[in-house]
């Protein structure tokens, strides 16, 4: 059986659906009204392989903060639910993935206790677009993702001066790096805690 969640949330700021599941191939939906966003989330579906459905809306009149820093807590949120009791799951995982001359350096663990070293320095220009996307928003995300979701995350740039490449590049080495550590292969809790 599939490890699915969803959630829907609204507050006076945002209100945004999200489904998952893990046990997927990568397809997406994603509409959250900021491209940039939308390309980032969807190409973390197409390298997890996991599928995802977001729908989001926020007051991006005022800023992007919100929509993207409430869509990492609801992404978090779907993922703990979907690993459940993360019984047989294989854990760590690390990975570099490079991007033309950016390359990114992640490790994370399924731990249940959220923590998020993020090493990462940009150029310092905004991502072009309509609206446009301040890179400075990337760490809020991976934060709330993290913080949600109870997974320790360390995200390092290794090299690279691009920022759209580096940002690129952060979301890919995440995606892959889950795709590795939600992997079943055993069947019981990985920790001498007995619980994650």
């Amino acid at each position: 059986m599939p490890r699915s969640a969803q959630i829907h949330r609204k507050t006076g700021e945002t209100e945004i659906q999200i489904k998952l599941t893990i046990e997927g191939s990568g397809k997406s939906t994603v509409a959250t009204k900021i491209p940039f966003f939308d390309h980032m989330l969807t190409l973390f579906a197409r390298h997890s392989l996991m599928d995802l459905d977001v729908k989001a809306d926020g007051d991006i009149e005022v800023d992007l903060h919100h929509t993207v820093e409430d869509t990492g807590i609801l992404l978090g949120s779907v993922l703990a639910e979907a690993l459940g009791d993360k019984r047989g799951v294989r854990r760590f995982a690390s990975v570099r993935v490079p991007l033309d001359e950016a390359l990114v350096d992640v490790a994370l663990d399924l731990s249940g206790r959220p923590f998020l070293y993020y090493d990462v320095e940009f150029p310092g220009e905004k991502i072009l677009g309509d609206p446009p996307f301040d890179p400075q928003l990337v760490e809020e995300f991976w934060r709330a993702l993290v913080t949600s979701a109870g997974i320790t995350l360390h995200i390092s740039l290794v090299r690279g001066r691009n920022t759209h490449h580096i940002i690129e590049s952060c979301f890919k080495s995440v995606a892959r790096a889950l795709r590795d550590a939600v992997r079943v292969e055993g069947g019981g809790v990985p920790s001498t805690k007995g619980t994650l």
